[in-house]
């Protein structure tokens, strides 16, 4: 019974390491399209981030 128990325990924490890595790149995926999106239809915004890739050597073109 104890066996059963522990590999029922470690296949429960193995699916939430999978569940919670999932979240975190979905999220990380959504945050960096909207960062694209936000820059690249703010003049201001991409301008400044143009700016500050010249400023540190940066090649953007």
């Amino acid at each position: 019974m104890q066996q059963s128990t522990t590999s029922a325990n470690q296949s429960q924490s193995a699916t939430d390491v999978t569940r919670s890595a999932s979240v975190q790149i979905f999220g990380a995926l959504i945050l960096g399209v909207t960062m694209l999106f936000a820059v690249g239809f703010m003049d201001v915004a991409h301008n400044a981030a143009h700016d500050t890739r010249h400023a540190i050597a940066f090649p953007c073109h």
